[in-house]
């Protein structure tokens, strides 16, 4: 076997079935509630995390992953017999990853050839540049032809999303209990996106049934454009109503992928989101 292996990590929310399909190599971020510490993907799996997420008084933080854990990877993909490794991580803005993954390839650099790409983005953002990445090496393309392409499409790749409870920015801090309060009794739902690989607030809407339109408006606007499209959520019981909508808008076949520990510690339950990439 002489492909590239790609390497990203579990932030990029796609689901098994393509990560097997595609032989995407995972390496996991930790997430801790309180004193007690989970790998992602292996020890906590994403319904466990939600369940565990509606009765904890405290929000879950997350952790890079260790270089030993990416050289680990590495020099199986040599052992395998790779022509090389292309990583592609979420935005280093976001998290120390990407020093972990560029500190275990320079452990390697005599033994097989990485190359680290920062994604500027995450989840399914992340996932959409990493199922390029896949799908070119299968292809047989090198790992220069496959980085190049991937960090040229990083710019074109938007991620928009509506948060369904303020709760996770309460207890973060980012606002007080007051304005949590009045905020949910007025079903505000904060709008963001992640721009030059950090999220942004983008408005807000009244209800949750507003921003999803918000969203759907996004996508109708973009729509002649988008070469690749996915949706995102956080055990939402309304995501096949919004991905029918979404699905009759666009050519594309729409990926589906349930947000995990990573970004979920984050955004908080109940969050939707599109991702697409426009061809210019």
């Amino acid at each position: 076997m002489t492909s590239v292996k790609i390497i990203t990590d579990s932030s990029c929310d796609l689901p098994q079935d393509i990560v097997d399909d595609l032989d995407i190599g995972i390496v996991p971020l930790k997430i801790r509630f309180g004193s007690e510490e989970f790998v992602d993907r292996f020890e906590l799996s994403t319904d466990s995390f939600w369940e565990r997420c509606k009765v904890s008084q405290e929000l879950p933080s997350t952790a890079a992953p260790s270089p030993g854990a990416f050289e680990e990877m590495y020099r199986q993909a040599a052992n395998d017999g790779r022509s090389g490794v292309v990583t592609v991580v979420l935005s280093g803005s976001l998290s120390a990853t990407i020093e972990a993954a560029e500190s275990a390839a320079r452990a390697v650099v005599d033994l097989i050839d990485v190359t680290v790409i920062d994604s500027r983005t995450v989840t399914l953002g992340l996932g959409s540049l990493v199922i390029q990445a896949a799908e070119a090496s299968m292809q047989g393309q090198s790992v220069l032809e496959i980085s190049t392409m991937i960090s040229e499409a990083a710019t074109r790749t938007q991620v928009h999303a509506a948060l369904d409870t303020l709760e996770n920015l309460r207890k973060n801090g980012r606002i007080g209990a007051a304005q949590s309060f009045l905020g949910s009794v007025l079903s505000i739902k904060p709008l963001i996106e992640v721009r030059n690989g950090v999220v942004e607030p983008a408005g807000k809407q009244r209800t949750r049934s507003k921003a999803m339109a918000h969203l759907i408006n996004l996508v109708a606007d973009n729509a002649s454009n988008i070469e690749r499209i996915s949706i995102m959520h956080a055990a939402c019981d309304d995501i096949d109503t919004f991905g029918s909508q979404v699905q009759s808008l666009v050519t594309s076949k729409v990926i589906i992928g349930e947000i995990g520990p990573v970004v979920g510690a984050h955004a908080g339950l109940g969050t939707i989101g599109v991702v697409f990439q426009t061809n210019n």
